[in-house]
């Protein structure tokens, strides 16, 4: 995807207010109908970047703002206002629901009981039967099963994905007979940064050797794949050689350097693949 592209759905999504599931709806409507269709997957997460690095820059955490948020949960359910406080509350912040939940969850909690911990708070987040009131509990839960970008559902949810396509990938290379080692199994030997696929024995993609594949079920976007470099692709290449790093969910194209020699990058699995001076082709 070009760079251009991307950042007009990161200002589609800015100058959005909302629920982020109506944020989604309408960049689906909107981007498949021009004339740079853009996967719908790929509009998912990159809507989810941008939620995550609004939430970074929210403030949310500040015990004023956890008061805000219950003064205004409170004063409603007053009011008589129907369920779905949070939810509408989130709307009006342009922050995910379970993420305003969890907020007026730490105020009540600091309120009554100093010894109830964060650790304690994302438990009730999970399962808000443990919530001791009753009509909080419910808008609590509410809130999660509204949630599609942040919260315990959707974690669960993102995750799944990222073992669905890490599982897609080693089923891909048992079929072309690739021999490879799982991040798991790397760990036990005792490495401390891996990536998800090590092989045994070098490939070629297009003639490029790789030495280990890195799956992300995600868009790759300039600054998630420069977080990325840093924290781990630079680690893959220093202990292993060069690599292969997938965005299944497609990548602005200006995040491949020049002449880069370290690691390719693709959207999908590799159609030419050379091992063992054999040239499969699909």
């Amino acid at each position: 995807m070009k760079l251009k592209f991307y950042e007009n759905i990161l200002y589609d999504i800015r100058k959005f207010s909302g629920l982020t599931r109506d944020c989604a709806e309408m960049l689906i409507q909107k981007y498949p109908k021009l004339f740079f269709s853009i996967p719908v997957n790929s509009i998912h997460s990159i809507l989810s970047i941008e939620v995550i690095n609004r939430v970074k820059k929210s403030g949310y955490k500040g015990h004023g703002t956890q008061r805000k948020f219950w003064e205004r949960w409170k004063k409603s359910q007053q009011n008589g206002e129907s369920s779905g406080i949070i939810i509408r509350l989130s709307a009006m912040t342009n922050l995910p629901p379970s993420l305003v939940a969890r907020s007026i969850l730490e105020y009540y909690y600091q309120s009554i009981d100093r010894n109830v911990t964060k650790a304690n708070v994302y438990q009730y987040l999970k399962d808000p039967t443990l919530i001791d009131n009753q009509d909080l509990a419910y808008e609590i839960y509410l809130s999660i099963l509204y949630d599609d970008r942040d919260g315990p559902v959707s974690q669960a949810f993102s995750k799944a994905i990222g073992y669905e396509y890490e599982s897609e990938l080693q089923n891909y290379l048992v079929k072309r007979g690739i021999a490879y080692i799982t991040e798991d199994n790397l760990r036990r030997k005792g490495y401390d940064k891996t990536p998800d696929i090590k092989l045994e024995i070098p490939i070629a993609i297009d003639g490029f050797v790789v030495n280990w594949i890195e799956s992300k079920a995600r868009f790759g976007s300039p600054s998630i794949h420069a977080t990325y470099l840093k924290s781990q692709l630079l680690s893959y290449w220093n202990r292993f050689g060069p690599g292969l790093v997938i965005y299944w969910f497609d990548y602005v194209d200006e995040i491949i350097e020049p002449n880069e020699k370290r690691f390719i990058i693709m959207n999908h699995f590799p159609n030419n693949v050379t091992y063992m001076h054999t040239d499969i082709s699909e």
